[in-house]
């Protein structure tokens, strides 16, 4: 038992009526339960794309590896609010602190990492945007440099209360949601995270902006359609994020600003799952708005690989009789997507 993590949970009022000195394991309960079930969901479902985009050789480009590298974050999250799931509750009392860290911190850095990459996507199609020109294959220097830059920022957030920022020395510091964090690191990733809402709610408006002035030297009923389209795709995009990630943002301000102990304080898994719903919604929104990745995931969930080769072939459109799938030279290739590749905006 560490007497270290129990008295800050009992100073907090976290502990309610969990005994830290029994040695009793705990049991899954229906909520925990139902938690595991959508973390498992969440986890096949990134896992999904991650193989459906592998497999297809036609998604190599880069703004499939940021939808790739989302994937793998919201994967990731799924995988460690599992792994928090079954560490909680009596077992809890039994980690020592560190684990208890990196239990908590697994989950800042896989969320983070997601909503980092979020943005990572919003910069790249508002460059995009400006430059006006195709994805160039040989140019993905950008692309790794914005993903792993997210990493580094969201595995830096993460770290931060092993390093030393918690209250561990200050129990009056301490957070009612997360007993043994800082109030002020709390209110910095609270900061950090609306900071990031605001970067890419701007960074939309920006493109919808682009789109719908270079939409006016076409026809005036395809410069609507398409900038209403647009317009859905950016209510989408941040409405999704605001709806799952407000209520948690909430929670953790009435925690900091407040010393009240508020019963809905203690009810934060109901907050945390919503947050990580965010990383179930994040495929639909990013992947299957696309025809070709719809084709793809389908064929790869049924089985057929011939969807996913039709898939490959919509856009060469080329046969030969030496191969029984499509094939399309590559420099050909090139020049037929630079012709037809529309920026991506979903």
């Amino acid at each position: 038992m560490n007497h270290n993590i129990c008295h800050h949970y009992n100073y907090t009022g976290k502990l309610g009526h969990r005994n830290c000195f029994s040695s009793y394991p705990g049991s899954i309960n229906t909520k925990t339960t139902v938690f595991l079930i959508i973390c498992s969901l969440i986890v096949l479902e990134n896992l999904t794309v991650l193989v459906a985009i592998w497999r297809n050789h036609k998604f190599h480009n880069r703004m499939y590896f940021f939808i790739a590298n989302l994937a793998l974050c919201d994967l990731l999250a799924g995988v460690a609010y599992v792994v928090n799931l079954l560490l909680s509750g009596e077992k809890t009392f039994q980690l020592s602190t560190n684990v208890w860290f990196i239990r908590e911190g697994s989950m800042f850095v896989a969320l983070s990492a997601s909503i980092f990459s979020l943005l990572a996507i919003a910069i790249e199609r508002h460059l995009t945007m400006i430059k006006m020109r195709p994805y160039d294959a040989n140019k993905n220097y950008r692309v790794f440099l914005l993903i792993g830059t997210c990493w580094v920022i969201a595995i830096t957030l993460g770290a931060l209360p092993i390093l030393g920022w918690n209250c561990l020395g200050d129990i009056k510091d301490c957070s009612k949601v997360l007993p043994l964090y800082s109030k002020k690191y709390v209110a910095f990733c609270i900061t950090v995270f609306m900071v990031l809402l605001l970067a890419m709610s701007i960074l939309y408006a920006r493109i919808y902006i682009l789109v719908k002035s270079s939409s006016r030297k076409v026809s005036k009923h395809s410069s609507s359609e398409h900038a209403m389209s647009l317009l859905r795709t950016v209510i989408i995009v941040v409405g999704v994020f605001i709806v799952c990630w407000t209520p948690i943002f909430i929670l953790l301000l009435v925690d900091v600003a407040s010393e009240e102990r508020f019963s809905i304080i203690y009810q934060a898994d109901w907050f945390i799952v919503v947050a990580v719903l965010n990383s179930a919604m994040n495929p639909v929104i990013y992947t299957l708005a696309s025809r070709e990745m719809r084709r793809a995931f389908l064929g790869l969930i049924c089985g057929c690989d011939k969807a996913i080769l039709k898939a490959n072939s919509s856009q060469d459109k080329i046969r030969t009789s030496t191969h029984s799938r499509f094939y399309c030279p590559q420099s050909y290739r090139r020049r037929i997507n630079q012709k037809i590749q529309p920026v991506n905006i979903i």
